[in-house]
């Protein structure tokens, strides 16, 4: 419920959490009701497998398929609202995927201890530590390539050897 204060009626912020790998909205709940309390709106989001969502690991084919919970929010989001997006750790490439995406409903992006890569971008260091060029792969093999090599295992089923 907005506040009317001297004849002007202030909005609350509205505040999109979104977890890093591993996480999902629960960790953002000690915030969350801080966050809340101080009058702002606040949405945690599960990214596809994480958290609360149902979605088996295995499913999760690409790096669209994992952000598709944070983009059907920001896309069901009223064209004149404006929200303030947080990301933590891997998270934070999440967030610059819907700032490419929605930019005109993004009023700041904010990175806690995030990945803040520009989109699409690979550096001479990511070469370095064995990020590689895996064009012509298939998306499932490059995502899970990827996690592997940052540490994340999705399911006790995930095979890297295939």
């Amino acid at each position: 419920m907005p506040k009317r204060v001297e004849g002007v009626v202030a909005m609350k912020q509205h505040f999109v959490l979104v977890h890093g790998i591993g996480g999902g909205s629960w960790c953002w709940y000690k915030i969350r009701c801080l966050m809340e309390n101080s009058g702002c709106k606040v949405s945690c989001i599960d990214l596809k497998s994480a958290g609360i969502d149902q979605s088996d690991a295995d499913s999760v084919l690409s790096f669209d398929d994992y952000n598709k919970p944070l983009m059907d929010f920001m896309s069901d989001l009223p064209e004149n609202e404006q929200v303030i997006l947080v990301g933590h750790s891997a998270g934070g490439l999440s967030i610059t995927q819907a700032c490419h995406k929605f930019a005109n409903k993004i009023r700041l992006a904010v990175y806690v201890a995030a990945t803040m890569l520009k989109f699409g971008f690979l550096t001479d260091q990511d070469l370095k530590d064995c990020l590689w060029n895996l064009e012509g792969f298939p998306a499932r093999t490059v995502l899970m390539l990827s996690l592997k090599i940052i540490g994340c295992q999705l399911s006790s089923k995930t095979d890297y050897s295939s």
